[in-house]
């Protein structure tokens, strides 16, 4: 059960090509959007559709993988863990962030084959 304590899985569509990073030591960076989208009727019975943005990070070989294979507007399916953060900006604003930190990405409906790591 340790395994289930904070893990995430979404479907849904990137929002821009993954923007990599190569730091110090050779290890790869990546960092994107993901929309997930939701739909339900209101009280008027009006379908309204719910869109949420997802940031997400990927390390050394998942973020080679985004480099190469990824590119805004795919579906992918994600697993990984939530991790919250915070830091303070050029005026001294404390600003909180929250990111996905993928274990697993895979490629959903892509023409020429299905690609995951």
């Amino acid at each position: 059960m340790n395994n289930l304590k904070n893990r995430v899985s979404l479907i849904g569509n990137l929002g821009m090509d993954p923007e990599v990073r190569e730091l110090n030591g050779g290890k790869k960076m990546a960092r994107f959007s993901l929309a997930t989208n939701d739909t339900y009727k209101n009280a008027e019975g009006e379908k309204v559709t719910d869109t949420q943005w997802h940031n997400m990070i990927a390390w050394g070989p998942k973020a080679a993988f985004a480099e190469k294979y990824l590119k805004k507007g795919q579906e992918v399916a994600v697993e990984g863990k939530l991790n919250h953060r915070a830091y303070e900006d050029d005026q001294g604003v404390k600003k909180y962030i929250t990111e996905v930190i993928i274990n697993q990405v895979q490629i959903l409906h892509n023409s020429r084959r299905e690609a995951a790591v």
